[in-house]
């Protein structure tokens, strides 16, 4: 039986490739990507040259039982098109069926633009909530930002250029004018990072380009009530309820109510599970 390596590969400068992901890569039989000619360029790089099969939240469902029948007789590699599959790709979704099946998984770690971007922000770095991709549709990003609005934690998230005016125009008006760090092409031949407040990143970027990260400020512990206390289980089910309603995805909600309620995910999960039954009830 062969053995999955999950591998962290560059998100942007090849050079920060690892040693031990180099040689991974050179001796699967085959590799998994999700863009295989991002990946044929990483792998002409090292000098290598390997079976690829694509693999991605559009074919994932048809590729699953081909790339576990691909383990049975020798190591797949799967790789992101940059930093470490998994976070926010479908990635985990492999790694879950091939450790059900009883093959082995290892993982090979690799940058990663959420701890890269953490670390030129210089925001608290001991705790910190990733959100991944905000709601495309603003209602529901605002909905998402609301829950989490009172949140101390640092928020960390990606972002696509033709929609970072609108995110950061919904981030000032639903959070306030928060000090925030925006990461553009990380460890690319254009890095750039902003840091300033979240109206001065408007002004910045009146025309982004590029590939970014948003980190922004958790709310200040001092302008938080000194009686405040954790939100009781009613409300945060309604407000797991609002964002189903508004079409946000079971993880994002949990994620965003567990953290602002200040409540376990797993307590908030089913919290959830009761909103789906309503709903069903209705």
């Amino acid at each position: 039986m062969g053995t999955l390596y999950v591998v962290g590969t560059p998100i942007g400068n090849l050079e920060d490739i690892t040693l031990r992901a180099a040689r991974v890569l050179g001796q699967v039989a085959l590799v998994a990507a999700e863009d295989t000619r991002v990946t044929r360029k990483l792998l002409s790089h090292l000098g290598v040259h390997k079976p690829l099969v694509s693999y991605h939240s559009h074919n994932q469902q048809e590729r699953l039982p081909v790339l576990l029948g691909a383990l049975a007789s020798g190591d797949v590699a799967l790789v992101t098109d940059a930093g470490m599959p998994g976070i926010s790709d479908p990635g985990g979704e492999l790694v879950s069926q091939a450790a059900a099946a009883g093959f082995r998984v290892e993982v090979v770690p690799g940058i990663s633009a959420v701890t890269a971007a953490l670390t030129l922000s210089g925001f608290p770095g001991d705790a910190f909530l990733f959100l991944g991709f905000l709601p495309r549709r603003s209602k529901e990003r605002r909905a998402h930002l609301h829950l989490l609005s009172s949140s101390p934690l640092t928020l960390v998230f990606f972002e696509a250029p033709h929609r970072l005016r609108a995110t950061l125009d919904d981030l000032l008006s639903v959070l306030g004018d928060r000090k925030v760090a925006v990461g553009r092409e990380l460890t690319k031949l254009h890095e750039e990072v902003f840091r300033g407040t979240i109206s001065q990143a408007i002004t910045h970027f009146a025309l982004p380009r590029g590939e970014f990260v948003l980190v922004v400020a958790g709310a200040l512990l001092e302008i938080l009530p000194a009686e405040a206390a954790p939100m009781d289980l009613e409300a945060a089910q309604q407000q797991l309820a609002q964002l189903r309603e508004a079409g946000v995805h079971a993880r994002e909600a949990v994620a965003a109510v567990a953290a602002s309620a200040g409540i376990p995910r797993k307590t908030a999960y089913r919290l959830w599970l009761r909103t789906t039954r309503h709903s069903k009830d209705q």
